[in-house]
């Protein structure tokens, strides 16, 4: 048995290669399980146009900034003949299981360092398939109109999870509240806070309800793309990360894809329809200073 299902195997994979060698388009399939053949395709370096004329490309996205400039990349595409279909998640945990189960064909949601400790966490395989913006953290007024007023013992809101946390910590010690001690860099949590002169209280909260919770603190270091669906602009924030810092590198937002699809036609496609001159101008005629693209 074990004989005759590596024949019938071998048989499969070599009508796959000639149908992916063949010049007429075959639709829309776009699903993980038609990698393989993508990847033939692309050797023989074919046009965009005629290759992947009929192809529907789905994407799991958050709904802004993600969203919304997927669906310039959408216009984008249609001109080639390609559709893209967007699916919008509110939370930072289906979009990647969405993508590992082949549910999408890619996820446009979160920065590489995040995507990195999730497949650590989650024993998941997903790679960065090209890098589209950054969106510098911002430090929002709650009960307490500017850092010089910021009162002793003052409620901190932070992201809970922990890339994030770490994060939001470096931008209250780049704003002279805090002291973290030496080396702890972006795994920071609040028990590494070495000095705390105003004995500031550190709320960790869910990302997506601190912009919620600014009644109830004094001040919130809130995610760009949170902040963006609250109605916070950048002008708004009382400080934001450098947009030439360590950072934005290690917070770049990512088209992520599963190990193995990143040099998939459609992606290609995909990423460079979202890294074009019309996404560019869209992120930074829109949100200035608070989407700032990395193409």
């Amino acid at each position: 048995m074990k004989k005759l299902t590596s024949l019938l195997l071998t048989g499969a994979l070599a009508l796959g290669l000639l149908a992916g060698c063949s010049s007429a388009p075959t639709g829309g399939d776009t699903t993980p399980q038609s990698s393989a053949p993508a990847q033939s395709t692309e050797s023989a370096q074919p046009s965009a146009s005629s290759s992947l004329e009929g192809t529907t490309i789905t994407v799991a996205a958050s709904p802004t900034p993600h969203a919304e400039i997927l669906k310039v990349a959408k216009e984008v595409l249609a001109q080639q003949g390609i559709t893209l279909e967007i699916k919008e998640f509110t939370d930072y945990i289906q979009p990647n299981l969405a993508t590992e189960e082949g549910e999408v064909d890619a996820n446009y949601f979160q920065h590489i360092t995040y995507l990195n400790n999730f497949n650590e966490e989650n024993g998941t395989h997903l790679v960065s398939a090209a890098e589209i913006h950054y969106e510098p953290f911002g430090i929002y007024a709650g009960t307490t109109s500017s850092l010089a007023d910021l009162p002793d013992g003052a409620k901190i809101g932070v992201p809970s999870d922990p890339t994030n946390e770490g994060r939001a910590l470096l931008l209250l010690q780049q704003e002279g509240l805090i002291t973290l001690k030496d080396g702890v860099g972006l795994t920071a949590t609040k028990l590494d806070i070495a000095e705390n002169p105003k004995n500031l209280q550190i709320e960790e909260l869910e990302a997506a309800q601190l912009p919620r919770s600014l009644g109830s603190l004094d001040l919130a270091v809130i995610n760009g793309n949170y902040a963006l669906q609250a109605g916070l602009n950048a002008a708004d924030a009382l400080a934001v990360e450098s947009t030439d810092g360590e950072a934005a590198q290690a917070y770049v937002n990512v088209l992520a894809v599963k190990e193995g699809r990143e040099n998939d036609p459609a992606i290609q496609a995909l990423v460079a329809a979202l890294q074009s001159d019309e996404v560019k101008a869209f992120m930074e005629e829109t949100w200035p200073g608070a989407v700032v693209p990395m193409f």
